[in-house]
């Protein structure tokens, strides 16, 4: 069988319940207030972003490792049978997009 309690016994326990839900409901209180949610909201986002630029700057640098593997020796040294053919296609373009754009002027 439980022991009987006293009513100051009771008493306490009403005090001590109460409390706890007094911090209770002050934790419900500050978690629901529009700052702490936008708050919350604003750190997702600033982690997602951030998360998402890091995977960008990995991934542009990958390409650019690429492509400097691709135009240079291990030593350093560029490649001039791919910089070369690249270097004239590459000034092509540009003298077709200036030609181009001198005949819409005109």
């Amino acid at each position: 069988m439980s022991e009987a309690r006293t009513p100051a016994q009771i008493e306490a326990d009403i005090v001590r319940r109460r409390e706890q839900l007094a911090v209770t409901l002050d934790e419900i209180g500050i978690r629901m207030h529009p700052k702490t949610i936008i708050g919350d909201a604003k750190a997702r986002v600033a982690s997602t972003v951030d998360q998402t630029a890091g995977r960008a700057f990995v991934a542009v640098n990958r390409v650019v490792s690429d492509v400097k593997a691709r135009f240079t020796h291990e030593d350093g040294a560029p490649r001039l049978e791919r910089v070369v053919p690249a270097a004239v296609v590459a000034l092509a373009v540009v003298g077709l997009i200036v030609s181009s754009s001198r005949r819409h002027k005109a």
